[in-house]
């Protein structure tokens, strides 16, 4: 049976990484107007990192834990467990944090970021860090899943 929850999980938290690329860009030469929507950016990419967040905590319980990883281990490519699932496991937790830290600052500074280039400089650099880091688990993400494949293939041939 086709689980459908990893791309839940990875659609969930692609939405996020844009919205944090969304509000890095309206934080480049911020407006009134332009950090009205910030806000508005901030707190939905917040939610969507969360959706991700929860979506891949359920799907690891309930499906990778049990079913996937003991195939990857067992497979050709146990790397990719080892390495990029326990790496991905433990720097995924800042982003929820780090999305929390500058919505934060978003509506704490709010018109300031017009004038306060240190503020703005700060939350440009987490607003990018995010998307580094949500881009780095995409791709962690899509080893993991070639790992899973492999580890099929071997067993099916």
């Amino acid at each position: 049976m086709v689980n459908y929850l990893p791309g839940i999980h990875a659609g969930l938290g692609e939405i996020g990484v844009f919205l944090f690329l969304w509000l890095f860009v309206e934080l480049l030469n911020p407006s009134k107007s332009r950090i009205k929507r910030a806000k508005i950016v901030a707190v939905l990419g917040t939610i969507f990192i969360f959706l991700s967040w929860f979506a891949g905590g359920y799907s690891y319980v309930n499906n990778y834990g049990t079913n996937v990883k003991p195939l990857i281990k067992a497979g050709p490519s146990p790397w990719a467990h080892s390495i990029f699932m326990e790496s991905k496991e433990h720097i995924f937790l800042f982003l929820p944090f780090l999305s929390i830290l500058v919505t934060s600052m978003i509506f704490a500074y709010g018109n300031k970021l017009e004038t306060d280039k240190k503020a703005r400089s700060a939350a440009l650099i987490l607003s990018m860090t995010i998307v580094i880091i949500a881009l780095l688990m995409a791709g962690m993400g899509y080893l993991i899943s070639t790992g899973a494949r492999t580890a099929l293939e071997a067993k099916i041939v």
